[in-house]
């Protein structure tokens, strides 16, 4: 009876807060506020791009290293509201929306349970992300320019386009690719993005000897390059989770499947720089952890612990050894962008097909798990789809841009810094900065 009367006044409690989480329009107020905290959250990782790619190049940098990170947001804002909003989530047909555009009430959005500028603004932190990515590979050589004009168009084309055949209805979500936070979507075509524009831009001065053998050239702040990969690691906090675009039961479990796997990451890409280089790197340590993020944020909501565990163990492996390729294929990466973001953008998304469980994600299961391969070939024609679209589609943009108005500085602005050739002030204005190239 004592039990039967503690639900009675449980039940009779919930009832009358059940105003609290609504509002007149029906929308719950609990998964609004937890989706735009998340979104905040996401928002602040601007902050670790920034931090990361500067500490990670040079101090005659410095200056445009963060006018990039600081702008892509405002780029990325106005195109994804005027046109990158609808093409992504508009109805339409398989390949792209067609409504939607110049974002207002009337939009539409694939949920119910949150208002449609709340979830507008919690793709739209991701839209930034994704340009983001560029900005670290193309670092030190390109014109600031060039980056605000390709920023801008693939926020408002390239990335859309993927999105809405993966987020928006389009084939591939047809088919049962799934990817529930974007290690396709963001990091991918991101990572795909920047290796179109690191091909046509070509190294930096001084990156490769006479023999084609790699030369380091160290970034001018590793603290900095910390608490920047500190800020990422927090705000993945809001991007996988937050990804479930509704307070429940899933949300802590997304939440550790990303903690586990950045945490493997990291001490997998310790361990192997360790065993290479005779000390542990912590740039490699730093990119390790960014690695086991990006590899679970596809199979965040569908895998097990152990299978985080896994996936993030994979990733710190594998972003060490990218590295190492990139640098002897001659493409010339600062941050490691490509490493981080598109191998284990692809990596990730293949791991769906291989550690999803049974019971997380409906219809979702891998072949680990006894799903067969009818997963793990769905993921990998998500894959193909989306290099085989959007590496053409950013080598045409980057190429249109180069023939009109050029991406790469000129030597003299490369060797003297781009803070004082494109930006006109520098970072470290008390500070004698010497710089020496070969």
């Amino acid at each position: 009876m004592k039990m039967k009367k503690a639900l009675m006044v449980s039940a009779g409690m919930l009832a009358c807060a059940a105003p609290l989480f609504a509002d007149e329009g029906g929308f719950n107020m609990v998964d609004t506020a937890w989706v735009m905290v998340a979104g905040f959250l996401v928002f602040f990782m601007n902050t670790g791009f920034a931090f990361v790619e500067t500490g990670f190049t040079r101090a005659k940098n410095t200056v445009n290293v963060l006018a990039k990170n600081f702008i892509v947001f405002a780029l990325a804002a106005i195109s994804f509201w005027a046109l990158g909003y609808g093409f992504m989530f508009g109805n339409g047909n398989g390949f792209i929306g067609l409504s939607s555009f110049l974002v207002n009430e009337k939009a539409g959005a694939p949920v119910t349970n949150i208002p449609v500028f709340a979830f507008f603004f919690f793709q739209l932190v991701f839209a930034s992300a994704g340009c983001s990515i560029i900005s670290g590979a193309v670092a030190e050589r390109i014109k600031f320019l060039a980056f605000i004009i390709f920023g801008t168009l693939m926020v408002m084309f390239i990335y859309p386009v993927v999105g809405h055949w993966i987020w928006g209805g389009g084939f591939l979500s047809k088919l049962g690719f799934h990817d529930f936070a974007g290690s396709t979507v963001v990091h991918s075509v991101g990572g795909w993005c920047a290796l179109a524009g690191v091909l046509l831009l070509g190294p930096r001065i001084g990156k490769y000897r006479a023999d084609g053998s790699p030369k380091a050239i160290p970034g001018h702040s590793i603290p900095l390059a910390t608490l920047g990969g500190f800020i990422l690691w927090l705000g993945w906090f809001g991007f996988n989770p937050g990804s479930e675009l509704a307070m429940d039961a899933n949300v802590p479990r997304i939440a550790l499947t990303t903690a586990l796997a950045s945490c493997t990451g990291t001490v997998a890409a310790m361990a192997i720089s360790w065993i290479i280089g005779g000390k542990p790197d912590l740039s490699m340590i730093i990119n390790g952890c960014l690695a086991g993020l990006v590899a679970v944020t596809a199979p965040c909501a569908a895998v097990t612990p152990l299978g985080a565990n896994i996936i993030g163990l994979v990733a710190g492996t594998l972003v060490v050894f990218s590295v190492y390729f990139f640098d002897k294929m001659r493409l010339d990466d600062p941050v490691g962008a490509l490493s981080v973001h598109l191998v284990n953008g692809i990596w990730g998304t293949m791991a769906v097909g291989l550690f999803a469980a049974p019971g997380y994600v409906a219809d979702v299961t891998g072949l680990f798990y006894g799903g067969g391969l009818k997963q793990l070939g769905t993921q990998l024609v998500g894959i193909g789809a989306t290099g085989l679209f959007t590496a053409p589609a950013a080598l045409l943009i980057w190429g249109i841009i180069k023939a009109t108005c050029g991406i790469r500085v000129s030597r003299e602005e490369e060797i003297g810094g781009l803070d004082i050739g494109e930006m006109g002030m520098e970072g470290y204005s008390s500070f004698q900065i010497f710089t020496t190239e070969t």
